[in-house]
């Protein structure tokens, strides 16, 4: 997707959700829907590209809890994906992977799919026409899509009867527009439904920073190389706000259980795992939306590395205070309050705390830096560490420019 302006330099994101129903009208699920501009993608990877942005948006701008609760997300993927050229960069927990209907069944697709299931992924096969070769699938498929609208309903006793034979598999009654439609979703005992008559598509909006297309290079050469040089992927993404929230907003997906939470970007790199940090960034790769106003970004990590440079000042971890600096700036440029943006994340307490109620050591910190900012001197003359979070964080980004220009 390419997003629109905010108009204050950040970029606005889209994700569209199609709510699923079960028989008695509650929502189950959402289809996670591409919601943007195609007009700069070249028509053979639209589809993918489409599938990359969904993903991207779904778990690391908005956050998939904020996207769909604790409800499973249908995700349509494309043959790059299922065959395993593309990877997933989240685990099964939470969606449901559709098998496309345009997605033509081979060795290699079927393989693909296998070891999808196998790893614990549900699929579904969306559009599902009898024939076309994706019934090879029933034995992996958790859920089958029928089109109720423009699909042949004139042989839905042999198709249901078929599908019946496998008890793994619910049916989803898609594109359902009139009582009529749903009335024959009533009539086969169709599991779940989903369709205009019973809710529009919804399109979720937020204000966001893109990450550096340099820093997500940069990060997938160092994701690269032969050994892992954790310091460095750390250094990288702490360096490149917007990268570092989407990594924060990653970590959420897999926090849920976790008995820990995050108090600096080492450890949300740990819990989300270098594998899944590798793919997120081949994503964004891919993706490709362009780079943030420079200025956000200098300002953003300036401010990171202020609250990083007094931490020791009040007692307060260096990396946590680096981590309430970026949260809090980047709330700032996209104007909304930090304890919003703080719900998004699974913070340490400490880290919870500074962000919404302004308490604790780095509460303190962040006081601090904000009476500077503002000009109010106040007890302590940050002048110094204020400069060199200055030469710091223009150093950081004049590292991306040159490596642009190697």
């Amino acid at each position: 997707m390419k997003p629109s302006e905010a108009g204050d330099g950040t970029k606005l994101v889209h994700v569209g959700r199609q709510p699923i129903f079960d028989a008695q009208g509650d929502v189950v699920a959402y289809e996670l829907l591409f919601r943007g501009s195609m007009d700069a993608v070249a028509a053979g990877r639209q589809d993918t590209y489409a599938t990359s942005t969904v993903m991207i948006n779904a778990f690391t701008e908005f956050g998939i809890r904020e996207v769909a609760g604790d409800r499973l997300c249908f995700i349509n993927l494309t043959r790059e994906f299922l065959a395993g050229e593309l990877p997933l960069p989240f685990g099964p927990a939470q969606v449901v992977l559709e098998v496309l209907e345009t997605v033509e069944m081979d060795d290699e697709v079927v393989a693909g799919i296998t070891r999808l299931a196998e790893a614990g992924y549900r699929i579904a096969l969306d559009d599902f026409v009898w024939g076309s070769g994706h019934e090879q699938l029933f034995g992996l498929a958790s859920y089958v899509k029928l089109d109720l609208l423009d699909g042949d309903v004139s042989n839905l006793d042999e198709v249901v009867a078929a599908i019946r034979q496998f008890p793994n598999i619910q049916l989803v009654a898609e594109r359902l527009e009139t009582e009529e439609q749903l009335a024959l979703a009533d009539r086969y005992g169709m599991e779940l439904r989903q369709g205009y008559a019973l809710s529009h598509p919804q399109v979720l909006t937020v204000a966001s920073l893109s990450p550096s297309r340099l820093r997500r290079l940069e990060l997938v050469t160092a994701l690269s190389a032969p050994e892992t040089d954790m310091p460095r992927i750390v250094s990288i993404i702490a360096s490149d706000p917007a990268l570092s929230l989407r990594v924060l907003r990653a970590s959420n997906s897999v926090a849920a259980g976790h008995p820990n939470r995050v108090s600096s970007v080492r450890q949300a790199v740990v819990m989300v795992g270098l594998k899944h940090i590798r793919q997120w960034a081949m994503l964004m790769v891919l993706d490709d939306v362009g780079g943030a106003a420079e200025e956000h970004m200098l300002g953003v990590l300036t401010r990171a590395r202020l609250c990083e440079n007094v931490a020791q000042w009040f007692g307060a971890q260096p990396d946590a205070a680096f981590m309430s600096g970026v949260i809090s700036g980047v709330a700032r440029v996209l104007g909304i309050p930090s304890a919003e943006m703080a719900e998004q994340f699974p913070l340490a307490p400490a880290v919870a705390a500074a962000l919404t109620e302004g308490a604790g050591r780095l509460g303190q910190v962040l006081c601090a830096v904000d009476s500077y900012e503002k000009g109010e001197l106040g007890t302590y003359d940050l002048a110094p560490q204020y400069m060199d979070a200055v030469r710091w964080s223009t150093r950081a980004l004049d590292a991306s420019n040159r490596l642009a220009a190697a």
